[in-house]
């Protein structure tokens, strides 16, 4: 077996999203707020294409945390540490 392969596709301050090309999913990480949440296939491309398709005009830090916020929101599950 070869090595996971995984990708940062987004990293703030707020938010890091680590790619899984191999499984088609995305991680989101709020750094924050100290929760996760993996998406898979159709999600993980719906998320991508959102953040994809911010207006350039509109294409900040910011908007894209502020997007992050909502898609996270009541989903996320808390990063518990041991």
């Amino acid at each position: 077996m070869g090595a996971e392969m995984m990708n940062i596709f987004y990293n703030s301050p707020h938010y890091v999203i680590v790619a899984y090309p191999l499984q088609q999913g995305l991680e989101l990480v709020d750094k924050i707020d100290s929760r996760s949440l993996f998406v898979l296939g159709p999600l993980a491309r719906e998320l991508r294409k959102a953040i994809v398709e911010v207006p350039a005009d509109d294409r900040s830090q910011e908007s894209i945390d502020a997007l992050l916020d909502e898609y996270c929101a009541g989903a996320a599950r808390p990063i518990i540490r041991h």
